[in-house]
């Protein structure tokens, strides 16, 4: 084959979320995409022209398949495929192999981390119930506050009617509630605003936090900051974000406030800690899309973690794992996070929960 072959104009495939490499029909590599130098942790000019049996260890039965599939012009799909680097660990990847020709002729290789596959079916999955999700509160939100209102009015006039004084008691009861509830259908229709952009500063969200939050616990809680300052200012509404980030956090400080409520409990597990990090990240993919530099803030903190039998159902509208919480907080936070087309993640076990939240930045 001609060497000198032009492989230039594929650095289109460079905004794809999965790897793909290019090879010639003697093996060699020609081309590999951002995606796949970030998954095999090489450069583009350090494997250009090496074979790939050279790059992996023990691997001959694919260089067997590849050379294979360009004899019989034909692909194939490998579901189970492990590729392992020297000193690095084993990568088990999805590979699809698609044979072309023409002005050059070899393999397309497509290559995906199954965690990486996993996690974006996740995200979508999560997605999806959240949208419906959202429309089933919204329907219910409606619902609820047509009767709230003929609710209070009635009962402030029959208050008016009252002769005793400590019978307003109870209409004021029933007022309160009342406005309570409101506040609540007002709270889970309010997300549906579409974000004001603003150029800010993630810092300035966390520190607005960090002093929201110190003023509401001011015992027996340490926030801890662990700041890149470094990152970039970026477009975003500030007041969804501060809100998204606060409830994170809250929660995070009435799970640790709860559980050292005794002398006992403070002794044994020390103070409680949240800590707020913030990093850049690279090469990034958000629903199957990928962006060259992401913003990530993760919140974590060294209280009991999540029940696990709500541990998958935490972003649901309603579910709480705290006695008189709302179950609204996780779900407000992450439908301001899609708004600014990121995600959330969470990880927890008892001693450890971690919240990732991540932003693109365009």
């Amino acid at each position: 084959m001609n060497k000198a072959a032009n492989w230039s104009g594929y650095g289109g495939l460079d905004l794809l979320a999965t790897a793909v490499v290019l090879l010639d029909e003697d093996l060699r590599v020609r081309y590999v995409n951002a995606a796949a130098e970030s998954l095999f942790g090489f450069g583009q000019r350090s494997v250009n022209d090496q074979r790939i049996g050279e790059l992996f260890a023990g691997a001959l039965a694919l260089e067997t398949k590849l050379a294979q599939a360009i004899l019989d012009h034909r692909g194939f799909s490998d579901q189970d495929l492990i590729l392992t680097r020297a000193a690095h660990e084993p990568l088990h990847l999805n590979c699809i192999a698609t044979p072309f020709d023409g002005l050059q002729r070899g393999l397309l290789l497509e290559l995906r981390h199954i965690d990486q596959q996993l996690r974006i079916e996740r995200e979508e999955q999560r997605l999806t119930q959240h949208q419906a999700n959202r429309e089933l509160i919204r329907n219910l939100a409606h619902e609820i506050k047509n009767p709230l209102g003929g609710l209070r009015g009635s009962a402030q006039l029959l208050e008016r009617e009252l002769e005793r004084p400590d019978l307003r008691e109870y209409t004021q009861v029933i007022i309160k509630e009342a406005d309570r509830l409101q506040s609540l259908m007002d709270r889970l229709l309010t997300p549906h605003r579409l974000p004001h952009h603003d150029r800010l500063n993630i810092h300035e969200v966390c520190e607005r936090v960090r002093t929201l939050i110190l003023a509401e616990f001011p015992e027996g809680i340490r926030i801890r900051r662990n700041y890149d300052t470094s990152l970039p200012e970026f477009d975003g509404d500030r007041e969804q974000l501060i809100q998204a980030v606060l409830n994170i956090v809250r929660n995070a400080a009435q799970a640790l406030q709860s559980e050292r409520k005794s002398a006992a409990a403070a002794a044994l597990n020390g103070p409680g800690q949240i800590e707020i990090q913030t990093r850049i990240g690279r090469q990034v993919t958000l629903a199957r899309r990928r962006y060259r530099l992401a913003l990530e803030l993760q919140v974590a903190d060294n209280g009991p973690g999540i029940p696990a039998d709500i541990r998958d159902r935490i972003f649901f509208p309603l579910v709480s794992g705290r006695a008189g919480g709302s179950g609204l907080g996780l779900t407000l936070a992450q439908t301001f996070v899609q708004h600014h087309q990121g995600v959330i993640e969470c990880e927890s076990q008892p001693g450890r929960t971690r919240f990732r939240i991540v932003l693109p930045l365009k």
